[in-house]
């Protein structure tokens, strides 16, 4: 069974008492049911490196040309570079639009934690983008130097 269909198998199983919105709860049964669906492929795919079936053995490598970059792939590289904690949090407020409360919940923490964890994981991309992209941050500091963004 997927991990998204699992995660709704479950969650009859929560309780009707908890007057909250169900959705932060699903997002952290998800993540669990993710981690596991993650940890298994990790598992099928370090058995197939040990078979010597993988994919290189049959010619099946695919190279990326140099000019295959797409428009904001700068972010995506920045968000690849800080750890899953900080990729975790800074989706679910950015990607799913949950609220600190929200991201409370669905990572099993307290929403002070997770307001820090979000504030800390925001500065360390904000640090990769000016790594990666220093013309665009100095175009960025620039503006809001003269009172624009």
């Amino acid at each position: 069974m997927p991990p998204p269909a699992r995660s709704l198998r479950l969650a009859p199983q929560r309780g009707q008492d908890e007057k909250a919105s169900p959705l932060p709860w699903l997002y952290g049964v998800a993540r669990n049911c993710l981690a596991n669906a993650v940890r298994g492929q990790g598992r099928r795919r370090r058995l197939l490196d040990r078979l010597g079936n993988d994919e290189t053995a049959h010619g099946r490598q695919v190279v990326a040309s140099p000019d295959t970059e797409s428009p904001g792939a700068w972010v995506h590289e920045a968000l690849a570079r800080l750890t899953p904690a900080d990729q975790e949090v800074l989706r679910l407020t950015a990607w799913e639009e949950l609220a600190v409360d929200e991201v409370a919940v669905a990572l099993g923490c307290g929403t002070r934690a997770a307001a820090m964890r979000l504030h800390r994981a925001r500065r360390r991309l904000r640090t990769e983008i000016d790594r990666i992209r220093p013309s665009l941050a100095a175009d960025v500091h620039s503006s809001k130097e003269h009172g624009h963004a």
